[in-house]
């Protein structure tokens, strides 16, 4: 899938005020992909605003995550969380320049060459950018995101997820 590179000012600027809505009113991506699942549906993985967001089209179900500073709730990304059919683990790591500018090249590379990845950098440092990658799982999906927030005094921050949803 592919990796663009946004001509807009990331609207989430860092990773301390992430938040988590769950089937909520979808915002329009900057730049999505969508993937069949080989047995029923269609996941759509989607970069924000150096955020993500993700829908699930099921014969019986639709379900979306989204990860943003501006996610219409008051939940706070959490370490971990469930709901029926559904889970998500995250982390937030601070990174040294080498470690965080390598991760940053590693996620464009997969991006350009992988199946079932999308990315998009913004404009002021190459390693700004957010990477999706998802796969079915069984009868649903799961998906991993990286959330990269340069810090221009060393390194930076990777707020990292990893997703599952089934009907």
């Amino acid at each position: 899938m592919p990796f663009h590179r946004l001509v807009v000012t990331p609207a989430d600027v860092s990773g301390r005020g992430l938040r988590l809505a769950l089937n909520a009113c979808v915002p329009s991506p900057l730049a999505a992909c969508s993937l069949p699942h080989p047995a029923d549906g269609t996941l759509v993985l989607g970069v924000l605003g150096a955020s993500h967001v993700v829908t699930v089209k099921h014969s019986e179900h639709t379900f979306s995550e989204e990860v943003s500073c501006t996610a219409r709730t008051d939940a706070e990304l959490p370490g971990r969380a469930e709901a029926p059919g559904y889970r998500i683990e995250s982390r937030t790591e601070a990174c040294g320049e080498a470690e965080f500018r390598r991760l940053a090249q590693m996620l464009r590379v997969s991006c350009e060459r992988e199946g079932g990845w999308l990315g998009g950098a913004f404009p002021g440092d190459d390693a700004a950018l957010t990477a999706l990658a998802a796969e079915p799982d069984g009868p649903g999906w799961r998906w991993r995101t990286w959330h990269l927030y340069p810090d221009r005094a060393a390194g930076g921050t990777v707020v990292y997820t990893r997703s599952r949803w089934r009907p």
